[in-house]
């Protein structure tokens, strides 16, 4: 990990050409924003001097109260290589800080900095491992985003099938040059989806990582002409596109989810992390799957987990322990997607798996079947629950789960609610092509 000090960054910055600066931070909702310097004003951002309007972020704070101030972390200092190499362009990722000097309580990096240190405190790390899967579609005359790809590439396809290969090639070139370490690439399901994967790392680092991945991506796909969306749903009757979370937990250098001398394989606080998990997975759904088009994803047929259940012996279900065992032991988290903020997903992932911990939970009887193969009156003789249908049902569960709400502060719960309540009821209020299609004629 790096160790960057403040003559460090200097001296990367005059050895490299660097003329330009972004102080990059996350919204509540999940989108990076930055703040643009020229190399000239290092030192003061160094020092913390560097103030933005916080009022004008949404889900931030009112204009009565609009300065805040960001504090670069050293050791996420990057030049983004796709910028030109005279002249170069570098990145720092921001905590947001208000100007008393204190932590904003609406930065989502600083949420998950506080569930971390709860866990250091008990004597754990914790890693984690993303599978980021997005689209690769076309662009009009414009210049304007589509859903149309010539494509008819299917799972681990290869060229010609897979038209975005070349694109993937310098998405991945560009991230190891910034640090990544990518461990596979291959085209998904899906016509025109990828997934790239990247070495696990603490979750701090891991949600940085996201950010700056969603940004390549994006970047990168540019350049070849194409729009990269981790939209979770763009096109109906294909797979949406995921970002499984796999988490380890770490005590004294060792993985405290392995047990040799268990039948799985697993310790009883991996027992304990499952169902932490699942009590509070559906009011955890409203962050994980934070859009109106994610419930479009989480539907029967498309291999996307639509029931709370457990297994380590098949792919199907929402949580799934991988085959490895030893180091490598960790639990799959199936169910969110790129829309949402990795900050927070991961500090509600974490914050259940302890709350199970704390509390000695067990989970349920894992269950061995094809999950994507079973009825709902089977669901039921089994007594699985179902996670949240629409986004509406899952603001509901979020709202009566006060632990999560605890977790996240009452401004972040406050305002990431409100907003979700208001995209939900704006999109009940709309009246669809389907619903013209299919009922103006008949009634």
């Amino acid at each position: 990990m790096k160790k960057y000090t403040k003559q460090d960054i200097i001296q990367l910055v005059e050895e490299n050409d660097v003329q330009f600066i972004r102080l990059q931070f996350t919204d509540v909702f999940g989108a990076l924003k930055n703040v643009a310097i020229p190399a000239s004003q290092l030192e003061r951002a160094l020092d913390n001097k560097c103030m933005f309007d916080g009022s004008s972020i949404e889900g931030f704070v009112r204009i009565e109260e609009s300065d805040m101030y960001l504090y670069p972390d050293l050791n996420t200092f990057e030049i983004l290589p796709w910028r030109p190499q005279h002249g170069r362009v570098a990145r720092f990722m921001c905590d947001v800080y208000r100007p008393e000097g204190i932590p904003f309580e609406g930065d989502s990096r600083y949420i998950l900095k506080k569930v971390l240190e709860k866990a250091a405190e008990m004597g754990y790390t914790f890693d984690v491992g993303p599978e980021c899967e997005f689209f690769l579609f076309h662009t009009d005359d414009n210049g304007q985003p589509t859903v149309i790809t010539h494509e008819k590439a299917g799972y681990f396809d290869v060229t010609p099938l897979d038209l975005g290969e070349n694109a993937r090639r310098d998405i991945i070139l560009n991230l190891e040059q910034m640090g990544f370490e990518i461990e596979a690439s291959h085209h998904e399901v899906a016509p025109a989806q990828h997934e790239i994967d990247f070495k696990y790392d603490n979750a701090l680092a891991t949600a940085d990582k996201i950010m700056t991945f969603k940004m390549t991506v994006k970047t990168i796909a540019k350049r070849h002409g194409l729009h990269a969306t981790f939209m979770p749903k763009p096109i109906q009757n294909v797979d949406g596109s995921g970002m499984h979370i796999n988490m380890s937990l770490e005590k004294d250098g060792k993985n405290i989810f392995f047990d040799k001398n268990d039948p799985e394989g697993l310790s009883a606080d991996c027992y304990h992390f499952v169902a932490g998990l699942m009590q509070h997975v559906r009011g955890m759904t409203c962050i994980c799957n934070p859009l109106v088009n994610s419930y479009k994803r989480l539907v029967p047929g498309y291999e996307a987990p639509v029931s709370i259940a457990w297994s380590a012996m098949n792919r199907s279900p929402l949580i799934r322990i991988p085959a490895a065992r030893g180091a490598g032991t960790r639990v799959e988290f199936r169910s969110p997607d790129g829309a949402s903020n990795p900050y927070l997903v991961m500090a509600l992932c974490l914050a259940a798996g302890l709350d199970g911990i704390k509390n000695k939970l067990m989970p349920p009887k894992q269950v061995g079947r094809n999950m994507y193969m079973l009825t709902e009156e089977q669901l039921r003789s089994m007594k699985i629950g179902e996670l949240p249908r629409t986004l509406g049902e899952a603001c509901a569960a979020f709202e009566e789960d006060l632990f999560l709400q605890n977790i996240l502060g009452p401004h972040i719960a406050g305002k990431f609610l409100e907003a979700k309540k208001r995209e939900w009821n704006e999109y009940c209020e709309h009246v669809s092509q389907w619903e013209i299609d299919e009922y103006l004629y008949k009634f």
